[in-house]
């Protein structure tokens, strides 16, 4: 039986036993509401600490930090794009996003990874394109890296979790 590679899960992102995990953060970094307040919660003063000395990150970027008291080692910074009716690109940017992220985790030999919903809460990003996107970002990397064996696609409600889970097994190919 094959393991998938890519697949969803329902929970707490900053519970999670990966090798990194993905905060869809704000530009300053400093914390927030959502997956953002409750990383930097779980993680401590030290995250906040740390991030005051990456000096914010733009949208589509992304920086990494050590996950301090989270059960993953490191925490992948991203800030997504506020949905803007599709005026700004902000599709383009949310794929930046996860490539920028995707590239760190290969940097720094992370083999498992998290994401959570970028964009998709208060930044107001239509749950069924973000999904699409984030598959497909997440297909094409395990593609090309054979040393990233594992990507979760968090979803914080059931909802979420349905729409991942309909956009994953809507991909013919399997990873």
């Amino acid at each position: 039986m094959q393991v998938a590679r890519l697949s969803v899960w329902q929970g707490d992102i900053t519970t999670l036993s990966v090798d990194a995990i993905v905060n869809a953060a704000n530009e300053s970094l400093l914390g927030g509401g959502g997956v953002d307040g409750a990383i930097h919660r779980a993680a401590g003063p030290e995250l906040l600490a740390c991030c005051r000395d990456l000096n914010g990150c733009p949208t589509g970027e992304a920086r990494i930090t050590p996950g301090f008291r989270l059960p993953s080692r490191w925490i992948i910074h991203t800030v997504g794009p506020v949905w803007h009716g599709a005026l700004r690109n902000e599709s383009a940017l949310l794929a930046a996003c996860y490539r920028a992220c995707l590239a760190l985790a290969i940097q720094n030999n992370v083999r498992s990874i998290a994401f959570p919903a970028i964009s998709c809460g208060v930044y107001g990003f239509p749950a069924e394109s973000a999904a699409r996107i984030a598959v497909a970002e997440c297909k094409a990397a395990l593609a090309l890296h054979a040393g990233l064996e594992k990507i979760l696609l968090v979803a914080f409600d059931a909802k979420m979790a349905a729409i991942l889970t309909a956009t994953l097994f809507a991909f013919d190919d399997t990873v």
